[in-house]
């Protein structure tokens, strides 16, 4: 080799030019020139090539440690690639048959979890499949195919010739599936609108009953209307009540008409226990305004201690009359804790004036308003700041709705004091 000026193991200086030894059939190759003397510019291209050799092992180092090896493999490719092309001087052999030895390694890891993604799409597809197959539980069917679909988009990729296969088929049932549900809650939808439209049309007609002269057909009538109405079908519940409210009242028009022409008299049916209790509510309306009510409360505990005991069939309860009841009960105990506070403080109270006995009334029960605010306040302080047992929160809840009873009973009959006295 004419003209070499400077020989290396992997190179040598020739004509002011540095060149690389060819390797695995590669020719003889320039990498560089001479700037300065020629063994810096070998000293030079040896340091590039301790940078590719460290560049290797960073990689190598980075795939072995990886969770996700396969995400390497584009890297292990590009470097291999420059490696070919590196202006360096070195032994670049074993580098490129570690990388080649490296990407080998992982083409085989990918193929593997291709596979294993193929199997498992596979079998998701099946239970795609089978999801859809029946006249499905709309609700039900789609929250089987969300999850479906979500552990579908966690597995990775499979093989590029069956890439397309299986994505399509994938897509194309859930497509199908959601279509087909679009296409039945429409049909559904279009079905309500249908009924909800007979149901406005019979509502309507039972109106215009009310204002035919002849009651008997008008009677005649509204029975073949109820029976139609039955057979309507269902739609939404808060539309069906109010529609039907509305029906009852039409109807009820019509059967007081009847019965006003006909000189009916209705008796209006009154479970005997609900009369019993109805009994008790007007004894409790004496006991409140009897002039004795520290003895009038204790004769309302006996009377709610009796009323707890009855047990009204659900269809006959009258809930408004309970909470009538109860509410003149709270106020007979609360006249009865406020007359043993004033029987403590004011001894003479019996003798003193209506507008003085109404004036320290006000003054005590503003007082009594006060503090059960304020230990409500600590009540509620203290449910805020429990942990979660269940059971003591139930239990603290349930004082609460007590107390803000208690509060606003009070508030009532001070109210009530201060009207009396004209403020």
């Amino acid at each position: 080799m004419e003209n070499i000026t400077l020989m290396d193991e992997y190179g040598y200086v020739k004509d002011g030019k540095v060149f690389l030894k060819g390797y695995l059939g590669n020719p003889d190759r320039q990498i560089g020139e001479v700037k300065r003397t020629e063994q810096e510019a070998i000293d030079y291209f040896k340091n590039r090539f301790v940078i590719a050799a460290a560049k290797v092992a960073q990689l190598e180092k980075e795939v072995e440690e990886a969770q996700n090896k396969g995400s390497y493999l584009t890297k292990l490719v590009q470097l291999r690639k420059k490696l070919l092309n590196f202006d360096g001087l070195g032994n670049f052999s074993p580098l490129l048959e570690s990388l080649e030895q490296a990407e080998a390694y992982l083409g085989d890891l990918i193929k593997n979890n291709q596979d294993k993604n193929l199997e498992i799409k596979r079998a998701l597809l099946n239970d795609t499949r089978a999801v859809i197959s029946d006249e499905p539980d709309w609700q039900g069917a789609t929250d089987q195919l969300q999850e479906i679909k979500s552990k579908w988009i966690r597995t990775g990729p499979v093989d590029k010739v069956f890439h397309e296969e299986v994505e399509t088929e994938f897509q194309t049932h859930l497509d199908g599936f959601f279509q087909s549900r679009r296409d039945f809650f429409s049909e559904q939808n279009r079905v309500i609108a249908d009924r909800i439209e007979r149901y406005n049309a019979l509502l309507a007609q039972c109106d215009a009953l009310q204002r035919m002269y002849d009651v008997d057909e008008a009677s005649k009538q509204l029975r073949q209307i109820r029976n139609e109405w039955k057979e309507v079908g269902e739609i939404p519940v808060k539309r069906s009540a109010k529609l039907y409210k509305q029906f009852k009242r039409s109807s009820q028009r019509v059967i007081d008409k009847y019965n006003r022409v006909k000189g009916i008299v209705v008796q209006v049916y009154v479970h005997p226990l609900v009369a019993e209790q109805q009994k008790m509510f007007e004894e409790a309306i004496r006991l409140s305004r009897a002039s004795d009510i520290i003895q009038s409360a204790d004769e309302a505990k006996a009377l709610l201690n009796k009323w707890k005991e009855i047990r009204v069939p659900l269809k006959f309860a009258d809930k408004q009359l309970a909470e009538r009841f109860r509410s003149i009960c709270d106020k007979i105990f609360e006249l009865s804790y406020l007359a043993r506070v004033i029987a403590r403080k004011y001894p003479a109270f019996e003798i003193r004036s209506e507008e003085d006995q109404l004036n320290i009334k006000v003054r005590e029960m503003e007082w009594l308003v006060k503090r059960e605010k304020g230990d409500l306040d600590l009540s509620i302080a203290s449910a805020q700041n429990m942990s979660g047992d269940e059971e003591a929160e139930r239990q603290i809840m349930g004082k609460i709705n007590i107390q803000r009873r208690k509060i606003a009973m009070k508030e009532r009959i001070l109210e009530e004091f201060r009207r009396k006295l004209g403020i």
